[in-house]
């Protein structure tokens, strides 16, 4: 027998916490529809081929192609996220085991190096800055053809947003002179506000690639589209330096009218025009080796005029990230405090390296300022590379002065070049 104080007690209790369940498993089903049907802005969906890659799939860590095969032996992709995968990542275990051969140079893991290792040298982060490369013969200059990009604008006015489809070019010149071909790829930004920056996969060997590949942007109003640019960058992967540029293609979207369906373009590949881009800035930095203590002191002093990265246009939120290379193994990275809504920050800050003066010189020393945004990605302002790969007359000289000038600190301001 339960006394009616009680029973009224258990009653209550078990009815609220139904209600209470109820209402919760409401509302996560009611913001997994909402979810579902959002449009989130700024994102962009990735096809090829015809398989989509949906914003959510997407992340800032690149996925590993895994390849699995069935019980009949035939060989299928581990999943359609893997499409994402940079073609460029293949070349780096060819140059793990090049290092093993002989009289390779001495591999980086038994260096008496005491600093945190990093990982191996990605295509994006190529070290040998695009001045320092020797022009070949084939190198794409005024008198050289550099092809046609074939391409095609549609816009989605439901979703409003803008689909750009990458489809294929036509006589690219010669860029490797071992194979007698080109590994292209290309990049693609909407100017002005350059928020928008997507790449296709890399084709190897060949001249004639088709990407037929789609990249849809939403967030993007009809009524802007007479204000934006689209700039196709095309490039030749390279597996021991950075990639080759080709050349480039500007398409301002005033002269095209997507609205009664798909427009399909083909524009001529134009050499990259250098003097149009931007100043990246300037860096300060002092660098000072002990013979004796055989150690490196990099102090990052600080930048100035660096240019406007936010979306309004008013400032950046700078800091600097210091890779130490040997050979092309990076080897040490630490990076600054980040310095807030400053184009004209004071780092102040000093890092120190043990490094064997006989290895000096193969060492370089990579000076990145990047922008920090909490909501989107990173984005590198510019970089400045010191030591054995140093691609301008004025790095160079100072490391060598710093070599030639033992337990003396050398400070020096340097033009921040093109990430």
């Amino acid at each position: 027998d339960v006394s009616p104080v009680v029973a009224g007690l258990i009653g209550a209790t078990v009815l609220v916490v139904s209600v209470s369940v109820t209402v919760f498993v409401w509302t996560c089903c009611h913001q997994q529809a909402e979810k579902k049907h959002k449009t989130p802005p700024y994102k962009f969906i990735h096809m090829l081929k015809g398989i989509s890659i949906y914003p959510e799939t997407l992340s800032n860590k690149k996925k590993i192609n895994r390849i699995r095969r069935d019980k009949s032996g035939t060989a299928k992709e581990g999943g359609r996220g893997n499409l994402l995968l940079d073609a460029a990542e293949s070349g780096l275990a060819g140059s793990d085991r090049a290092a093993d051969a002989p009289g390779a140079a001495p591999r980086v893991d038994q260096l008496p190096i005491k600093v945190d290792y990093g990982e191996e040298l990605s295509p994006d982060q190529s070290l040998t800055p695009g001045g320092s490369k020797t022009s070949s013969p084939s190198s794409p200059g005024d008198d050289v053809m550099l092809g046609d990009l074939t391409f095609s604008v549609d816009y989605n006015f439901p979703k409003k947003a803008l689909v750009v489809t990458i489809q294929e070019a036509h006589g690219l010149p010669v860029m490797d002179e071992h194979t007698q071909s080109s590994d292209p790829y290309i990049k693609m930004t909407i100017l002005p506000d350059k928020r928008h920056r997507v790449k296709t996969r890399v084709l190897r060997k060949t001249l004639e690639p088709v990407f037929d590949e789609t990249f849809t942007f939403y967030g993007i109003p009809y009524s802007q589209l007479q204000d934006l640019v689209l700039h196709f960058l095309v490039l030749s992967f390279d597996r021991f330096s950075r990639d080759d540029v080709i050349g480039e293609v500007m398409v301002p979207l005033a002269g095209v009218d997507p609205s009664t369906g798909k427009v399909q373009l083909t524009r001529e590949i134009l050499k990259r025009n250098i003097q149009k881009c931007i100043s990246r800035g300037e860096l300060q930095v002092s660098l000072s080796y002990q013979p004796v203590a055989q150690r490196m002191t990099v102090v990052v002093l600080k930048a100035r005029h660096l240019p406007k990265m936010d979306i309004t246009g008013l400032s950046a939120d700078p800091y600097v990230k210091v890779n130490v290379y040997y050979g092309r193994k990076r080897i040490a990275k630490k990076k600054t405090h980040v310095k807030k809504c400053t184009l004209n920050p004071v780092f102040n800050e000093s890092f120190i390296y043990d490094i064997p003066v006989d290895l000096l010189p193969d060492i370089s020393i990579e000076f990145l300022v990047i922008d920090f945004d909490r909501t989107t990605k990173n984005e590198v302002v510019g970089r400045l590379i010191l030591g054995a790969h140093s691609g301008s007359a004025a790095g160079a000289e100072h490391w060598r002065e710093v070599c030639d000038s033992p337990r003396k600190a050398v400070a020096k301001w340097h033009s921040l070049s093109e990430y």
